[in-house]
């Protein structure tokens, strides 16, 4: 291993890299609103900031309730590394090795801390008043707060006047991102959310819409205010995404992956991505890298769009061509692999 990054340090050209997924930030750091700092109050908010945490790491919101982590449940703090206060809020932070082995023991597939970016074009329609969420702006806190709490790293507009004009009802809730999608191009994420919130009788009701390359989901939310309809959202977000990049224990098979047009940034950035899948570099040759990894080939395509790879076409052989002498034998059938991936940036 050390002779093959040896050669690659010697062959990868440093370029620049324009990488749009990102590493969900504090991700091991749970926030929960507390009523007191008395002992009874602390150890259920320590419940359920476990229950957050694997949710958030799982999108599965049975997972928790595993009987195997029954016994994690019941004394969360051997999970934890710390935990304080903030005025009523109790911050924990798990510690991430502990928490994942324990949750792996458990047979809990898991989402790694690289997730794609999201643009949220998100419209409030208020009993006062209609307008953008921008980034800066104090209504911008309840949804980073949400996003943060779901595990999803999160932009946000600039919401100009030209975007302002962009953002209506009628776009956000389009079954296509139509104009939006130009506009998203100087934000540089992977995955464009579309939401109109509206005030009405007390609570709040939202509709979303999320594009992540070719696929579509949809759904409403609802909540007592802003900041519970942003946390509704971004759970059902979390939900839909998860399912594409979760790694379950000893699932998926053994797969070869070959990518052109490496260079020492993007190596890293790759090593990074796979880290999930337990790749291991096997073979380097100018800019193209061979790997081994233990994935599904749908779980891989998703997790390498992330960093803006293209799959190439793995060429069939051509079949061998038939002999003029009826006496010879015949050549052996090549047969194409299925277990070998290219992609390119």
């Amino acid at each position: 291993m050390r002779l093959i990054v040896h050669a690659l340090l010697l062959c990868l050209t440093l370029f620049g890299l324009s990488v749009r997924a990102e590493t969900a930030h504090n991700l091991y750091q749970v926030r929960e609103p507390v009523a007191s700092q008395q002992p009874e109050e602390r150890n259920q908010a320590l419940v359920r900031a476990l229950d957050t945490l694997v949710l958030r790491l799982s999108g599965d919101a049975k997972a928790s309730q595993s009987p195997a982590l029954a016994s994690v449940r019941q004394d969360p703090q051997q999970l934890i590394s710390q935990y304080g206060y903030e005025g009523r809020t109790l911050v924990v932070d798990f510690d991430p090795v502990t928490t994942e082995r324990a949750l792996r023991q458990a047979g809990i597939a898991l989402w790694s801390a690289n997730r794609p970016t999201i643009l949220a074009w998100w419209l409030n329609r208020g009993t006062a008043s209609t307008s953008l969420v921008g980034d800066g702006q104090e209504a911008a806190v309840p949804l980073q707060e949400a996003a943060q709490n779901r595990g999803l790293p999160l932009r946000l507009p600039l919401a100009d006047l030209e975007e302002q004009l962009l953002a209506t009802p009628e776009q956000l809730t389009s079954a296509q991102p139509g104009a939006l999608t130009q506009a998203s191009e100087r934000y540089g994420a992977d995955a464009l959310l579309a939401v109109d919130a509206a005030e009405a009788d007390g609570k709040w009701q939202a509709q979303w819409r999320l594009w992540l390359g070719d696929s579509r989901e949809q759904g409403t939310a609802e909540g007592v205010d802003s900041a519970a309809v942003a946390d509704a959202v971004m759970l059902a977000v979390n939900q839909r995404l998860a399912p594409r990049f979760v790694v379950a224990p000893g699932a998926g098979q053994s797969l070869d992956l070959e990518v052109q047009g490496a260079t020492l940034a993007r190596y890293a950035e790759l090593s990074r991505l796979l880290e999930p899948f337990g790749a291991r570099l096997i073979r380097v040759e100018g800019d193209r890298l061979a790997y081994q990894v233990n994935a599904s080939p749908e779980q891989l395509r998703a997790q390498l769009a992330l960093v803006g790879l293209q799959e190439s076409p793995v060429e069939s052989p051509t079949a061998p061509a038939p002999s003029a002498d009826p006496q010879a034998t015949p050549a052996p059938l090549i047969v194409p692999r299925d277990n070998l991936l290219r992609f390119h940036w």
